[in-house]
């Protein structure tokens, strides 16, 4: 592909996922008045390893997402954009910033589904929907547990990952999945991994003196 313009972020965006973001640094509101003028607007989208979102000079991953903006909203002193994920991309090369990151990036093929997988979908969305109301219960989720998914299995795959209450760096394994059944697979073990946290989490929030003896 030719040089796209990037956004580097502090959480992975996965494919067919919403993305909402308030936009106020100079350089993304040039980046963003750049892509009004195409009929379809995107941009790439990768993971921030090490540094902040705002100011530059962040250290950025190879693996990440295009985004499609599908609305812009004017504040007083910033863009609220939408946009949703599609397909997943390496950056092949890193432009000089102008002013905003820029990247030649090779879009990855998609990941073709089995109707094999139907059962371990099912399974991936109960323990997901589980997990994730759990997380809700400690108001550490992003994503309302009940949030529909798309009929489309591949599309929902991804959802999911996007709904599963977990890290970045965990989110971003789950980016990087070389099929649906790994995806999957990898999904559920990452929930259950977490599913006992949140239970001992909770269980602290409603007895706090036990631990102390009180």
């Amino acid at each position: 592909m030719d040089a796209v313009p990037m956004f580097p972020l502090g959480s992975v965006l996965f494919p067919h996922a919403p993305l909402v973001l308030r936009i106020f640094e100079p350089r993304y509101l040039t980046m963003l008045g750049r892509l009004l003028e195409h009929e379809d607007p995107e941009f790439g989208v990768v993971l921030i390893e090490r540094g902040r979102e705002a100011g530059g000079g962040e250290e950025r991953s190879a693996l990440g997402t295009m985004a499609r903006i599908v609305q812009v909203e004017a504040g007083s002193a910033d863009l609220f954009v939408i946009a949703v994920g599609g397909d997943r991309i390496t950056v092949d090369r890193w432009g000089l910033d102008d002013p905003h990151p820029i990247a030649d990036v090779t879009p990855l093929q998609p990941l073709p589904w089995d109707e094999e997988l139907a059962p371990l979908r099912r399974e991936a969305e109960r323990v997901v929907r589980r997990v994730a109301t759990l997380a809700s219960v400690l108001g550490e989720a992003r994503w309302d547990p009940d949030t529909e998914v798309s009929d489309d299995p591949v599309e929902s795959s991804w959802q999911l990952a996007a709904i599963a209450p977990l890290g970045e760096y965990d989110q971003f394994r789950l980016l990087g999945a070389t099929s649906l059944r790994d995806l999957l697979t990898l999904l559920v073990r990452l929930c259950l991994d977490e599913e006992p946290v949140l239970i001992a989490r909770a269980a602290d929030e409603v007895n706090p003196d036990e631990e102390s003896g009180a």
